[in-house]
């Protein structure tokens, strides 16, 4: 029976499960600066997700996760408005998840990231002074790092969308999660 439940739930929902479950876990290891599936799950989440909470919840829960173990940061709320715009971005896909739409969902998802967590380093912290120049410079000294977000965004985000699509293929009629 409890083999049963499990076959029961839809392989998007499979999908997102293992998805938070990569971003906590991969939040805790080891890994390259801003290689994380943190912007694809968000993404992933939005796209599957009926419910905004339920969309909302599954990313930002495993991020709180990984925050209570590595601890809290001046730009936290700022790192979780990039993530809740990502969600967004995913809503905005829908069903429609042809690979142009997915490619310009991972750069925009990334992109929004990037604008805002940097936005948040510049306002919270002493790094650069409080003027455009400042905040350009904040967003210079970071691009280094953005080629991971990228990167990593469209990997994982073709690794979850690619991988709900063959399960899907799988199991025709499969629903969206709730």
């Amino acid at each position: 029976m409890r083999n049963h439940a499990l076959m029961s739930i839809s392989p998007a929902a499979r999908l997102l499960v293992f998805a938070v479950a990569m971003l906590a876990l991969s939040r805790l290891v080891p890994h390259p600066s801003n290689f994380s599936p943190l912007v694809a799950a968000a993404l992933f989440s939005g796209a599957i997700c009926r419910d905004w909470r339920l969309a909302l919840l599954a990313p930002l829960s495993a991020m709180l996760v990984a925050d209570l173990w590595l601890g809290f940061h001046a730009t936290l709320a700022f790192v979780y408005l990039g993530m809740v715009l990502a969600v967004a971005v995913g809503r905005g896909l829908g069903s429609r998840r042809r690979p142009a739409l997915l490619l310009g969902a991972g750069l925009l998802g990334s992109g929004l990231f990037f604008l805002v967590s940097n936005a948040g380093v510049w306002l919270t912290q002493d790094l650069y002074p409080p003027t455009a120049a400042g905040l350009a410079a904040c967003y210079l000294a970071a691009v280094p790092f953005f080629h991971n977000t990228l990167l990593a965004t469209l990997l994982w985000g073709a690794l979850l969308f690619g991988g709900e699509r063959w399960l899907s293929a799988r199991r025709p009629g499969a629903a969206r999660p709730a």
